[in-house]
């Protein structure tokens, strides 16, 4: 009896300190690792834009100099659980700024309906994170900076209100969603026959028809597996250290990525789809830049380059990373990070 008796005490003993564990990393603090500087910032934040909580992470170090937003891709991919390790040099010359869209990652909001989340609704969440970031460092301007389906919503603003913005840079930018399609189906293709890869082959032909219909996309695990998504990092194990290493995240905000992006990213690639930016923005009104991998095939720089050269703008110039694919930021950090303080820094 004794001995049953400890055996039962032991079973609870375990499962309490086991419930200790997971109550501790879902509500375990977070928060963003200061930066060494009298004048340096480094926050990460709930702050209420356009009637919504946002998840803000400020960077630099110095508040002074020239600010610096990005719009993550996805929908729904917020980047802030890694973004750290790619943007130490440009924290020193840039005040950085991330944020989780609207419904993801640390901004969603369980029980909340994201039903009428669209396009337009993030773009002008968009315009009250620009203001409010540009009044909190007193300055008139920043420089924005979209990724993949940030893109789409960068130049959307910035093409609306060109006053609030000092230049606008697209990274994986999006162009004719059909076009796009097409190059990263014949990547995938031919990678894929190259390889003699018969399963691979027999999906994509069996998806042939829809995709060439604008009816289905092609399969990202396979551009991922041929190089047409990251070639230099590993973007997927990016994503899982940050959630288990840094301290942006913890295991509710996993969470709460997860379910963002379940609930909002089919509908807001539908509507990118069916209203490709090559029909909304066809002329800007202040500086622009394209910045592309050159294997990039989750957002072609093909079709890239095709919409820069329609787009009428004053001063335009598109830059081509030969070694990188979806994410040159990051595939080639101290060449972007370069470019940065050679084009705005050096003026």
């Amino acid at each position: 009896m004794n001995r049953k008796r400890r055996k039962t005490k032991k079973a609870v003993s375990i499962i309490l300190a086991l419930t200790v564990i997971v109550v501790v990393a879902l509500a375990f603090p977070t928060w963003t690792p200061s930066i060494k500087g009298e004048n340096s910032i480094a926050t990460l934040e709930q702050v209420k834009l356009n009637g919504a909580w946002h998840e803000i992470m400020i960077r630099g170090a110095d508040r002074n100099n020239p600010i610096v937003i990005f719009v993550h891709g996805g929908p729904g991919c917020s980047e802030i659980p890694y973004v750290r390790k790619y943007q130490e040099r440009l924290e020193k010359q840039f005040t950085i700024v991330h944020y989780d869209q609207r419904g993801s990652g640390k901004s969603h909001r369980f029980g909340e309906d994201y039903s009428d989340v669209t396009a337009g609704l993030l773009v002008e969440d968009l315009f009250s994170l620009t203001d409010y970031v540009a009044d909190r460092l007193g300055q008139s301007k920043v420089i924005l900076i979209g990724h993949s389906y940030g893109t789409y919503l960068g130049l959307q603003a910035v093409a609306a209100s060109p006053e609030k913005f000092a230049a606008y840079i697209g990274i994986g930018q999006v162009a004719n969603h059909h076009v796009s399609e097409l190059d990263s189906f014949a990547f995938a293709l031919g990678q894929a026959t190259e390889a003699d890869d018969k399963s691979d082959i027999r999906q994509l032909e069996g998806m042939r028809e829809n995709i060439e219909a604008g009816r289905d996309i092609t399969p990202r695990s396979l551009i991922r597996k041929y190089g047409g998504a990251a070639r230099l990092i590993d973007d997927n194990r990016d994503y899982v250290e940050g959630f288990l290493m840094n301290r942006e995240y913890n295991l509710l905000d996993v969470i709460r990525y997860a379910r963002g992006i379940a609930v909002t990213q089919d509908r807001l690639l539908n509507e990118e789809s069916m209203r490709p930016i090559t029909s909304l923005v066809k002329k800007l009104e202040l500086p622009v830049y394209f910045v592309m991998g050159a294997h990039d095939y989750m957002t072609s720089t093909k079709a890239a380059k095709a919409y820069f050269e329609e787009l009428d703008a004053p001063d335009k110039t598109f830059i081509v990373y030969e070694h990188s694919a979806h994410y040159p930021q990051f595939e080639e950090e101290e060449r972007f990070a370069e470019w940065m303080e050679t084009t705005f820094r050096n003026e």
